[in-house]
């Protein structure tokens, strides 16, 4: 594609007659660019990709697109916002690649990727080529890439798209992230299916109030688009139980599934029962009544599962079908994964990092524990403050022995994290551990016979991130390693 035909999808903000080279790719990392790259110019957080654009034009671009004049030997083509702009550059570029796909984006505080691997699951068992892309990697048929965001920003998303309609792919299933939504970041993606989970505190550093944080990942469901299509309907799945879905049902023409458990819906779980090994529960959908059992634990489980059940629904998997698929799956890496070496108790590795999916592990714990609770919890550093002591007042509620320690401090004194935790327990028992390995392995001594440790906050992750550095660090490794020196 020749730069006069690609910059001819920016029309009529853009009147370039310049010269004309092929863009043979599309950049916006300086050290990625080639011979024949167009190189875009984006300002981040901590740096300016205009400052990067004369690298990029040595590294061979052939054209760069900026917000303002740059003095350069090739062509330079400023426009008013570059990220507005790469998107559609992306998008036609790479021959619109959502088009060829079902895409279902899934946006929501907690369930996310529980949620996205669910579906996955459902329509891989159908026959379906299927792609994935959230917070734990990204997956095209059955190859695994590493990802740096849950949602990656535009240039890479459209690409990973194309990859996935070269690659066969029919079905693509993915986290949207509100971050991701507010900057435009799936600008130009089509979706078919757009799924609501729920709404709870998170990301308030960034946010600053809840009406904000809402109205955010309402743009998913304002950007299904307003016309209706009988041969490709838009379709919102929205969680009937969370306030913020009556907003997300006026915010757009897609065709609308509801799905619950307290409050009326289109499916609805009821008579739901719990247990160590698993929950049972009886769906009532528009195709009749079906008694389900899962091998996940759980209320917020049962919600995951309701979601995945009515997007396979409109979607038109047969629903005996969808629910042969969900009572098949065993669990998702660091979603209340067990880890078992041959210990007496029980220990849970869960992702829980807000007030509210902490809440809801722990009080699915308490339904079947039967001795002593330890809760090891930590808050991340440079992220939203407020809910630190939140956070430890939860903790100290719902488990015997709270344990306080770090999680990814990053640029934020550990000691000061753990400060503001403790504004949240006073007058309240815990213990505080600022190692995160100390602090599990503290749990794993204490613990005795029919104990339950929950070690919540990282989940699936590998890392600790302390000041800049990254360090190996795996929960589920360090704690296994404590079972078997006990």
């Amino acid at each position: 594609m020749n730069l006069h035909e690609l910059l001819g999808y920016l029309h009529p903000f853009v009147d370039y007659k310049g010269e004309n080279p092929e863009i043979t790719s599309i950049e916006n990392d300086n050290r990625k660019a080639t011979p024949g790259s167009l190189f875009i110019c984006i300002k981040g957080y901590t740096v300016d990709g205009h400052d990067f654009a004369e690298s990029a034009v040595k590294n061979g671009s052939v054209a760069v697109l900026a917000e303002r004049e740059l003095s350069l030997n090739v062509p330079v083509i400023v426009v008013r916002n570059t990220i507005r702009a790469m998107a559609v550059l992306a998008d036609a570029f790479y021959g619109q690649p959502s088009h060829k796909l079902n895409v279902i984006g899934i946006t929501g505080t907690n369930g996310k990727t529980t949620t996205s691997h669910l579906i996955d699951k459902i329509f891989s068992d159908a026959g379906q080529n299927t792609g994935l892309i959230g917070t734990m990697y990204t997956k095209i048929g059955s190859q695994l890439y590493e990802v740096k965001n849950t949602t990656p920003e535009s240039l890479t998303l459209q690409k990973t798209f194309r990859q996935m309609v070269d690659e066969g792919v029919q079905t693509a299933v993915m986290e949207v992230s509100s971050h991701a939504l507010v900057h435009g970041r799936v600008h130009g993606t089509d979706y078919d299916v757009a799924v609501f989970t729920n709404l709870t505190q998170d990301h308030l550093d960034y946010h600053k109030t809840m009406d904000e944080y809402r109205r955010a990942k309402g743009l998913l469901f304002s950007q299904l688009g307003n016309a209706f299509s009988h041969d490709r309907p838009k379709f919102a799945v929205l969680n009937a139980d969370d306030p913020a879905s009556e907003e997300y049902q006026q915010s757009t023409s897609a065709h609308i599934l509801t799905y619950g458990i307290d409050n009326h819906a289109d499916l609805r779980a009821v008579n739901i029962q719990m247990s160590a090994s698993g929950t049972t529960f009886d769906l009532i959908s528009p195709f009749g009544s079906r008694r389900i059992t899962l091998q996940l634990i759980g209320k917020f489980s049962v919600y995951n599962v309701l979601a995945s059940i009515g997007t396979a629904m409109v979607l038109g998997i047969p629903l005996d079908q969808t629910i042969a698929s969900i009572e098949s799956v065993k669990g998702v890496a660091g979603r209340f994964e067990l880890v078992d070496a041959g210990q007496d108790f029980s220990v849970i590795i869960d992702y829980a990092h807000t007030p509210d999916s902490l809440e809801n592990v722990l009080k699915t714990i308490k339904q079947f524990a039967r001795n002593d609770v330890f809760a090891v919890v930590g808050c991340g550093g440079d992220r939203d403050r407020t809910k630190r002591p939140m956070m430890a007042k939860i903790a100290c509620e719902y488990a015997t022995v709270p344990i306080f320690t770090s999680d990814n401090p990053r640029s934020e004194d550990p000691v000061q994290i753990l400060a503001d935790m403790e504004e949240g327990a006073a007058g309240e028992r815990y213990v505080k551990i600022v190692d995160r390995k100390e602090a599990i392995q503290y749990a794993v001594r204490k613990a005795k016979k029919g104990d339950v440790i929950l070690i919540a906050g990282k989940g699936h992750e590998t890392y600790q991130q302390i000041g800049d550095k990254i360090f190996d660090f795996d929960d589920r490794k360090v704690a296994r390693e404590a079972i078997e020196e006990k």
